[in-house]
């Protein structure tokens, strides 16, 4: 029987858990679990499965975590706690002798800095103990990786230029709130700009490249702004033809005002003050006072828009290619209680746990989800609620818009 363990129990979590149900012939056992076990409970009591079972853990206790694992014994673990616990849950794995899955990178608590080197250090260890470890199966990164991927492999020669375009169109009606973790999302929102650019990352101030972008199939006209996003790193190594790859996210005007007057009150910061005798974390403390993300569900309307526009050559000639998804709030809040930035994010970690449970993806080491073959991941896209489109365009809209 494959068991899995889902460690998180916030919005993705939940999308995980509910997804992982509708498939028991494939997750045969889940564990869902998290430092709140309350939270967990309340997940399975939505799901109602009865091979879906709760546990308590601190994914920052390695010997804690160990233990579990030991006792459980579970094909491998869905990594949708924190970034920082990344390597903790990949320390606790080995030790255990379990394959691991994620969706973000790590991050050190102490410093806004998205790298992969860290992971990627655990090439070794993990080939050693025939153990797989899949990074990044959300949707950026994840399944912008996947769309790359499947580009390369059906429709160019070359890539030269990738801009990925994340457009949420979704409306929550609270005054300001993240759609997914409010300390991470507001940490990569203001961390300076790279892009990359003639073969290396080219640094800019945070926020200050903008353009109006029109989504597809009436989703509407959104201003959006260039940001780092990790999968650029792992996309750029794994695709050396690409010249200039570039991230961009739509905000509305009432966010980067909030976000500005948070800022220049400290209200963002990650550096530790002293309140009453007690050091703080002021972002950590601002994510107190914020909604939780995972309550915007059933008030969330609009849908997103996430994709890549491509260029590059096939055959010597010049190709603009658009792949993308779109997903519907209201859609997702109806068959798993989540709105749609938690669904886009939490399906891709179910299909990617799938591809390895079936042994479809399944190689020892440390891995990009990009370096995996698209095609059945692609196919499971469509199939468990998040259909993609595909269009050669005729001029490039981030160029003429």
């Amino acid at each position: 029987m494959k068991k899995v363990i889902i460690i998180g129990a916030g919005g993705v979590g939940g999308v995980v858990a509910h997804k992982c149900a509708q498939l028991p012939e494939v997750f045969e056992e889940i564990v869902l679990a998290s430092r709140t076990q309350s939270k967990c409970d309340q997940i399975a009591a939505q799901i109602g499965k009865d091979h879906l079972r709760t546990a308590q853990v601190d994914a920052d206790n390695v010997e804690e975590l160990t233990a579990l694992l030991k006792v459980e014994k579970p094909f491998m673990v869905i990594n949708v706690a924190l970034p920082y616990q990344d390597l903790h849950i990949m320390d606790a794995c080995l030790n255990a002798g379990v394959h691991y899955l994620d969706t973000a990178n790590y991050e050190p608590p102490e410093e806004a800095k998205f790298e992969y080197k860290w992971q990627w250090a655990y090439q070794d260890k993990f080939k050693q103990a025939g153990l797989m470890a899949l990074l990044g199966s959300g949707f950026d990164p994840g399944v912008t990786g996947v769309y790359t991927a499947y580009a390369a492999k059906h429709h160019f020669d070359e890539i030269e230029t990738l801009d990925i375009v994340d457009v949420n169109g979704g409306n929550h009606g609270h005054p300001f709130a993240t759609n997914f973790n409010p300390e991470i999302n507001i940490r990569e929102v203001t961390a300076e700009c790279r892009h990359w650019e003639n073969g290396k990352f080219v640094g800019t101030p945070a926020m200050s490249e903008n353009l109006s972008f029109t989504c597809p199939e009436g989703v509407g006209t959104y201003s959006i702004y260039r940001m780092y996003h990790e999968e650029l790193e792992s996309l750029t190594k794994h695709f050396p033809t690409i010249k200039k790859a570039q991230f961009w996210m739509s905000f509305s005007e009432n966010y980067l005002k909030h976000l500005e007057v948070l800022g220049n009150i400290g209200m963002t910061s990650i550096e530790p003050v002293n309140f009453e005798g007690r050091e703080i974390v002021p972002l950590q403390f601002l994510k107190a006072l914020l909604p939780d993300p995972a309550s915007l569900g059933p008030r969330t309307k609009g849908r997103t828009c996430i994709g890549n526009i491509i260029r590059g050559t096939k055959d010597g000639k010049e190709k603009l290619y658009y792949v993308y998804n779109i997903c519907d709030h209201e859609a997702c809040y109806a068959e798993v209680q989540s709105q749609a930035i938690s669904y886009t994010t939490g399906v891709p970690a179910m299909i990617g746990a799938k591809m390895m449970m079936e042994g479809k993806w399944m190689q020892p080491g440390v891995w990009n989800i990009e370096q995996m073959d698209p095609d059945p991941f692609m196919d499971d896209l469509n199939r468990y609620g998040l259909p993609w489109t595909e269009i050669e365009l005729g001029s490039h809209p981030l160029e003429n818009g």
